[in-house]
């Protein structure tokens, strides 16, 4: 069940390759779907999503939205996506979340800025140059800081992707190609291992979840392990109330068969000094 994640630059040509790839492999395609279900967790609107992460919205939007629980809940929608196989994902960090799975290849598509502001003045139908290397600049910027924030990487870096191609040069069939080719290869391969690894990664992700929309464990920050439907909870909370409101919550998320509570209660929270939303 093939699994390929790209990154989405404004402009590059990945929405084509994604496409044409998903198209060839009898693949389903997972990208503004996203923004739907992660406002429907949250109860916001579709475009206050897209509008945060294409860093059009305004301050006092950013101020009143939760962040943290857009990385979550984003987390959850790729995994998920992973999980059921037979996709490509493209853009919403999913390069990062999934580069621990052995079989799923990691490809940046790029492309001259030049060319891509090209591409957007014809999108637009326009012949002003600077709206659209405007507009570039801060899909670029919007892209390259929600990713240094949320994984502390530099989104441009090389080494995070399995393959870089520049479609500058490459013809998105040729890069289509491409990626077909790096599927077949050995590294590659799914394996019983690697399929359980991205299958406890999803649960985990569905707790989470769960811990940050639930009124009493919205502010619990843990560590979440699953595998075989046992997931372990680590780290420490504010109090035993907290502790058993973790581990129920967790126990009622599905898919879960087991919780295997190894949390800590700190009796006053004031004194310790953990993140807390």
């Amino acid at each position: 069940m093939p699994v390929i994640a790209l990154t989405q630059g404004m402009g590059s040509l990945a929405q084509e390759v994604a496409e044409q790839l998903a198209q060839e492999l009898g693949l389903t395609t997972l990208q503004h779907e996203v923004a739907e279900r992660v406002a429907g967790k949250m109860h916001v609107s579709k475009s206050l999503i897209s509008r945060l992460r294409a860093g059009k919205a305004g301050p006092i939007e950013r101020l009143r939205t939760d962040q943290e629980a857009i990385a979550v809940y984003t987390a959850e929608q790729v995994l998920d996506a992973a999980a059921k196989g037979n996709v490509v994902i493209r853009g919403w960090g999913a390069t990062l979340l999934l580069r621990a799975v052995p079989h799923v290849p990691c490809i940046r598509i790029m492309r001259p800025f030049d060319q891509r502001v090209r591409w957007l003045m014809k999108e637009l139908d326009t012949d002003d140059v600077d709206v659209a290397e405007h507009e570039i600049r801060r899909s670029d910027a919007s892209n390259a800081s929600r990713m240094h924030e949320q994984f502390g990487v530099n989104w441009g870096d090389p080494v995070l992707f399995d393959m870089v191609l520049n479609t500058e040069r490459l013809s998105v069939q040729t890069c289509v190609e491409q990626i077909k080719g790096l599927l077949k290869r050995p590294e590659f391969a799914e394996t019983e291992a690697s399929r359980a690894m991205l299958q406890g990664m999803a649960l985990s992700a569905h707790v989470r979840a769960a811990l940050s929309s639930h009124d009493e464990t919205h502010a619990v920050d843990i560590t979440i392990d699953s595998a075989d439907g046992r997931v372990t909870l680590r780290g420490i909370v504010a109090d035993d109330e907290e502790k058993h409101a973790a581990v129920r919550v967790a126990e009622g998320v599905a898919g879960v068969k087991e919780v295997d509570n190894q949390l800590h209660a700190i009796s006053d929270a004031r004194h310790f000094p953990t993140a807390r939303r």
